[in-house]
């Protein structure tokens, strides 16, 4: 519990509400709290990237990482996807974590578990040099924690060939569905087997790049990681 004189906790506003990101179907799966947007996006490895480039939609994955209400992506510059991306066109982001198959008594019931948010927004290509080299720390960070203090950082040439886009959790929708099956009233009583498989995706243990110099223990901070993923 705070004390009289700690400062009160920031406010955090609710997800937006606008025609894209309002729910027209299942709405009992949506998730206004802010919180859960941090929760899907944090637990994630790789989002899908949707551009509109030279007229033709295109669907790409892609690494990430979030700072605050900041969501950046990265990419060759010479990437279709990320030049259309930061030349003022809108995108969308997806990240999905698939947590079981819920197997129901019919065909038509049959449904998935999953945690996904949708991010909506016009992104911005990053030029400033200290938030370019925050959001390439923020996205080598998600996918391995530790990682960037460990290894040799980017050199200006590097830097000059990685092109990173910042986009704002402003517009923003969070689509949750856990339980089991919902099955039509008439069905429950069918000897049918129903439920959850549910699924997990674990690290494996960590192969050495077999042109090691010498014989190099795993890091701490990858031998720690054997736990699940999302």
């Amino acid at each position: 519990m705070s004390s009289p004189s700690s400062p009160p906790a920031p406010s955090v506003p609710p997800l937006s509400a606008t025609p894209r990101t309002v729910l027209g179907r299942s709405r009992e799966r949506a998730r206004t709290d802010r919180a859960d947007l941090y929760a899907v996006l944090d637990a994630g490895l790789i989002c899908h990237l949707g551009v509109v480039a030279r007229g033709v939609p295109m669907v790409v994955p892609t690494g990430y990482g979030r700072i605050g209400d900041t969501l950046y992506l990265h990419g060759s510059t010479g990437a279709t996807s990320l030049r259309a991306g930061g030349d003022g066109g809108e995108v969308c982001v997806t990240v999905t974590h698939l947590d079981g198959i819920v197997l129901a008594r019919s065909a038509f019931h049959h449904s998935v578990n999953y945690r996904s948010a949708m991010v909506y927004g016009t992104p911005r290509l990053v030029t400033d040099p200290d938030e370019h080299l925050a959001g390439l720390r923020a996205i080598t960070e998600q996918l391995a924690p530790g990682q960037w203090d460990a290894v040799r950082p980017p050199t200006r040439k590097e830097l000059a060939a990685t092109a990173v886009l910042a986009l704002s959790l402003a517009e923003a929708s969070v689509k949750i569905r856990q339980g089991p099956p919902v099955d039509d009233e008439e069905d429950y009583g069918l000897p049918i087997w129903a439920g959850v498989l549910p699924l997990r995706t674990t690290w494996g243990e960590p192969e050495p790049d077999p042109a090691l110099t010498a014989d190099l223990p795993v890091p701490g901070h990858i031998a720690s990681r054997n736990i699940t993923i999302g």
